[in-house]
Formats: C-alpha cells, structure tokens, sequence
C-alpha cells in the first residue's frame, strides 16, 4: 500500500457557533458560505465583520478556510460577486469554492494568488474534468458523490489536480448542479441556494405513496483504510444547516477515526446515527452497490436519537502562547509572542522608574496573561528585566492587545487584486433552429426540414441526425465506450456534439466532432459564454432558468431553449425501480405522480441511469415576437415523451407562431 499524507478533515460552518464546533471537533478546514452567491443560503452564513472575525477564529486555531460562492450568477449580478471574492480575500480566507464558470474565471483574473476549488455543482466526475480544470488554474476539484472507489482513484492519479471528496452526510438524489426540480416545480432555484428539496417529499408510484428519491446520508466510516490509500487531499462532512452538535460529534469522530487509520466500530457507527441520520447510512455509490438499500426517510426514531444528544456549549480548547518580555531601563518595552508557527514582536514606551511599588515579574506576568475572551492561554512566560521600574496598565494591556491582534495578522494571506477587465463573446447569435430526439423516430420529414442541427443520443445514433447528445454523466470507466462510440458517430455522418459537462470536451475534440455547450453546462452569464469559447464550444445553450432579459443580456453565440420538457434530475440511482419494477425499468419509460397529482415522466438512460422531466413542456411558440425582441435568434427544442405527431404539431406551432394544442409552460412562469 502506498504512503499518503493524511487528508485534510473538512468540516461544515453554517454558524458562528457550528465553526467553534468544528474547531473543538479537530477539523484541519471549514466551509462556510457568506451572505450572498452560495448553495445553502438558508443558513446563518457570514459576511462583512462576521467574515473577518471567523477568518481571523479558525486561522487562530491553525484551521483553513474556504468560502462557498458556489450559485450561478447573472450579468448584473457580477459585480456583486465579485465584490464578495474581493472581501472574502481581504478577510484571509484560504480559497473560493465556487460553480460559475465565468464567475470563476473572472476571479482569477482579479484575484489570480487565491486558491479556487471547483464545487461540486460544477457536476466534476472524470479525471478529463480535473486536468481541464487543473490547466485554468483551479487548485481542487470536488468529486461527485456518486462516485465509485475506483473512478475516485481515477480522478487522483490522472487528473492533476487535488480531490476532494465528501464522506459523510446528506446525499441528493440528483447529480449536484443538474437538478432543476426545486427551480422549475417549486420557484426555488438549487443552483441559486435556494432547494426546496423536493427529493424528500412523498410521491404516489404503483407501489403506493412512498419516498422514492430520498436517500439516505452518506457515511464512509467503514472504509478508511481504502480512502487513506487513494490519496485524496480533503475529506468533507456535509452539513451547513445542521447543528453544532451534529458538527461537533462528526467531526470528532472522523478525527479519530483518522488519526488511528482504521474504520468505525458498530458503537462508532451507532453514535454517528444518533447525531443525525435518515434510517441509517449508504455506501452505495462508493462500493458500486446502488440498489433499495440506499433509500432512506428522516423518521421519528431518529429525531428522538439527535433530541438526546449533549448539547454544545462552546469552544473549550485554547492556542497555547510563548510570551518573552524585555523590560529594562531607557529602552523600550518589548513582547515577544509566539504559537509555534508564527512569532511576532511588538513594543511600547520604555518603563519609568517607580514613583512607589515597581512591577516585578508576577505582576508584569499577570497583566499579560489576561487572555480570557480570546482563543489563547500562556503556556510559558520569560523575561529579561530590570528592577525598580513600572509601566501603566493601561500600556501592558495596550501592549497585550497588539501583541495578539499582531499575531493573528501575521497568519492572514495576503491577495494582490487586479482590477476587473470583463471578457465580452467574440461571436454573434446565428439565426438557427436545432433540437435534440431521444429516439430517431421523432425526426420526421419535417424535423429533417426545419431543423439545421438534429441531435441523438450518443449510443442511438444514426444517419437521421447529424449530432450526437453526450450522456451528462460519464465517469473514468464509461470514457472508452463513449470514445468509440463517438468515432463510430463521426464515420456514420455526424458533425456535432451535444456537451453537458467540462469533462467531455476533450473526447469530443479528439474524434474531431465540432462541441455545441448544452444548458447542463449552467450557462448565466457573458463571461461564461466567453470562457466556452476559449475552450473551443462553438455554441453554448444558455440554462432555462434565465428569464427572456437575462438571455438577452448574455449575447454571444448562444442559444435558448424555447421548446421541450426541462429534464428536472440526472439520477444514478435507478428510480424507476422504486416506482415499479425492473420490467418497467427495461421498458424505459414510467411516470411520478407528486402530491397534487401532478405526474412527471421518468426515462431510462445510458448506463441504467434515469432522468425526470418536467410534467409540462416549456413553450414559447406563441412569443415570437418576445423572442426576436430579446435577440434570441438562436433556437433550441428537446424532444423527450412526444410522438413522431407530436414533433410535427411543435414545428407547425412555431412555423405558425400560434399555441400548442397541449399544455405547456412559458419561460418564467
């Protein structure tokens, strides 16, 4: 077994109090988000003062700090984004975790010494992923959580670029960033920080009302040895709107549990659960088990489990200081401070001679050691001083103060920023209509005639298209499959690829397939746009959660959406199995019902994955006008569920700028 250096133990901060529960725990980091730009903004969070002040606390006890600014950002939104990278750098934080492209980009342009880590709703999962993100200046790129053993070891060894992998807590059904359940069923975008977590609501399925895309938490605490083996930098707990108790206990334990290089007992394990779980743990993912054993609820019995653990009454352990004072006559007074790491000096007016009781080293030694309220305790006091002599109060507590506020100063990075210079598109909208099938069936007559570009899933490929759609998710151990496939698409005809994630780009480029950007790519924003096409896109379809101001702001060569069930959720675990049985599942095709009645279609897809689509399709046949008032010239449609007839009534639709015959949902509403 090779030697690593153990990993960094990353652990959440969703408040004040949970960031002094991870330090008294032994986490080496914390995560935290600041007020505005990150993916849990229903915690407490930290932003202005409180920034600084956490910064300046978990730097104190030797604890690294990163700062989530990982939401999609708009145009207008920049500035502000920026502003908060800006402020989260002069308060010290150690790096950004962040998810927009061109957000992130423009970062490292202004800020180009700051660490960035690539969030996981960046939907990072191959090691072509971390070697692209690698080579634009990301320091770490964090795994998907439905990551197998062996692709994570993939992504270490091959990537070139840290790894970071989360080991404990919640787990969403959904591949991060590709969920836009919340966004378009419930208003509350997941990219945006917002998730109303639909994935823990009942649903009716043939089998009866149940929960069948709730997971239970993910745990890794039985495998240890295997993790410490594959030599990732940085191990993460879930957990920014939990409770400092559950931070606390977990991060205490996974302390232990590293620094002893072993798994958990069942008592270990038994303590984790109380601390919070939905009936119990699943490794699945990690051991290439997905089945029903992953699925999980929050029941009663665990809430009553947590209601009894002890609760956190604040951060107990202290730095200890190495103080030396230089007290002599007609030279000034000097105290030397130090935690092992750093050391600083700082000093004050010389001392006078007594005018009655001269301070001797017990009195100058109690003054100094006044620590109470701040992270320290004197572990050692020296001195080099003279009789006969005293100084005010008021100047060895001045002298204290500085001393401390010197130290703390010391251990904050410094950042040189450079001024923001933004990167507008080279390239213009075309004037074009494209669409992507599920199956060749769906490219009629018509199809053939009114779109430009036709676009079939990768491994359904034929000559009826002249594109193929990548799966949005292939790990290490699905890219030669794909490889061959695509160059087998390139000698049967096809042009182009549909590109929903970073790391596929290369595989396109390789067999020479011109790369079109799919909304999976979660494109908000101009510099995104610019950032594609630096990296060779030649088109990018924006995210459908922009408004018709917001796409016409970005510009560019890009294109919207303006026909098609929204895929809601990309799914590892077979869902379709908890809705019915592996016969439905092989079949392709069932449906979710919600609580209002309201039913979702569910297709099988590459890899025995699912995808949920939208119950309605979005429509803007009857907007032309809007649509050519806001500069889309560019159009995308995506055809799921509908019929070869129903193909063709979309197109006529649109030809004729009149209503679908069906329901259908607006953008924006």
């Amino acid at each position: 077994m090779k030697q690593h250096s153990l990993p960094e133990l990353l652990c959440p901060a969703g408040t004040p109090l949970a960031l002094d529960a991870a330090i008294e725990g032994g986490a080496d980091a914390v995560y935290f988000g600041a007020s505005q730009f990150n993916a849990r903004m229903h915690a407490e969070n930290f932003g202005g003062d409180a920034l600084r002040s956490a910064v300046l606390r978990a730097h104190a006890y030797g604890v690294k700090t990163y700062l989530t600014l990982n939401t999609l950002v708009t145009d207008r939104e920049l500035p502000a984004f920026l502003d908060s990278a800006r402020e989260a750098a002069r308060a010290g934080v150690d790096g950004l975790i962040v998810a927009d492209m061109g957000g992130a980009a423009a970062i490292h342009r202004i800020l180009p010494s700051l660490e960035l880590h690539a969030s996981t709703q960046l939907s990072g999962h191959n090691s072509e992923a971390a070697k692209l993100l690698a080579s634009l200046g990301y320091t770490r790129m964090v795994a998907a959580r439905e990551s197998s053993l062996e692709n994570i070891r993939a992504m270490v060894e091959m990537g070139g670029i840290e790894i970071e992998l989360f080991v404990h807590g919640a787990l969403c059904v959904c591949h991060s960033g590709q969920c836009l359940f919340s966004s378009l069923v419930g208003g509350r975008s997941g990219n945006r920080g917002e998730c109303a977590q639909p994935c823990r609501l009942p649903y009716s399925t043939p089998r009866g009302e149940g929960y069948p895309l709730s997971l239970k938490d993910l745990s890794l605490c039985d495998h240890i040895p295997e993790i410490l083996d594959l030599g990732v930098a940085s191990l993460k707990i879930e957990g920014r709107m939990k409770s400092p108790e559950y931070v606390r206990d977990t991060t205490r334990l996974w302390r232990k549990l590293l620094d002893e290089g072993r798994s958990a007992t069942k008592e270990e394990k038994e303590r984790l659960a109380a601390t919070f779980s939905r009936s119990g743990f699943t490794d699945g993912y990690f051991v290439s088990k997905i089945d029903r054993s992953m699925m999980g609820v929050r029941t009663e019995a665990d809430k009553q489990k947590t209601s009894e653990v002890e609760p956190f009454s604040g951060l107990v352990k202290k730095v200890p200081l190495d103080l030396h004072l230089v007290f002599k006559k007609d030279q000034p007074t000097t105290l030397t401070i130090g935690n092992g790491k750093q050391t600083v000096v700082v000093s004050t007016d010389a001392p006078e001679p007594a005018r009655s009781v001269p301070m001797d080293e017990d009195a100058l030694k109690k003054n100094l050691c006044r620590l109470g309220g701040t992270p320290y305790e004197v572990a050692s006091f020296s001195g080099d001083m003279d009789s006969g002599l005293m100084l005010p109060l008021s100047g060895l507590n001045d002298l204290r103060r500085r001393g401390v506020a010197a130290l703390e100063e010391a251990a904050r990075p410094i950042y040189p920023e450079l001024p923001y210079e933004p990167k507008q598109p080279k390239e213009i909208r075309k004037a074009e209509n494209f669409a992507s099938f599920r199956s060749a069936e769906q490219i009629t007559p018509a199809a053939i005639q009114f779109f430009s570009r036709r676009f079939l899933p990768l491994f359904e490929y034929n000559e009826t298209a002249n594109g193929v759609i990548l799966p949005p998710v292939l790990f290490d151990s699905d890219l030669a499959a794909a490889k061959e496939a695509l160059k087998a698409a390139k000698a049967n005809g096809a042009e182009y690829a549909l590109v929903g994630n970073l790391g596929h780009l290369s595989l396109v480029k390789e067999v020479g397939l011109a790369p079109v950007g799919d909304f999976r790519l979660n494109c908000t924003n101009r510099e995104s746009v610019r950032f594609l096409e630096e990296l060779g896109v030649k088109e990018v379809i924006l995210s459908p959660e922009l408004t018709l101001p917001q796409a016409r702001d970005v510009g560019g060569d890009s294109a919207l959406l303006v026909y098609g069930r929204i895929p809601l959720m990309v799914l590892e675990k077979c869902v379709s199995k908890e809705i019915s049985d592996c016969k439905t599942c092989q079949a392709g095709y069932t449906t979710l019902c919600d609580r209002r009645g309201v039913t979702f279609p569910v297709t099988r897809e590459y890899e025995h994955r699912n995808v949920i689509y939208n119950s309605l399709p979005t429509s803007m046949s009857d907007k032309i006008a809007d649509l050519d008032r806001a500069r889309i010239s560019s159009r995308y449609f995506l055809f799921s569920v509908e019929t070869p007839n129903e193909v063709d009534e979309v197109i006529g639709a649109f030809e004729a700028g009149s209503p679908l015959p069906f329901p259908v949902r607006r953008i924006g509403s």
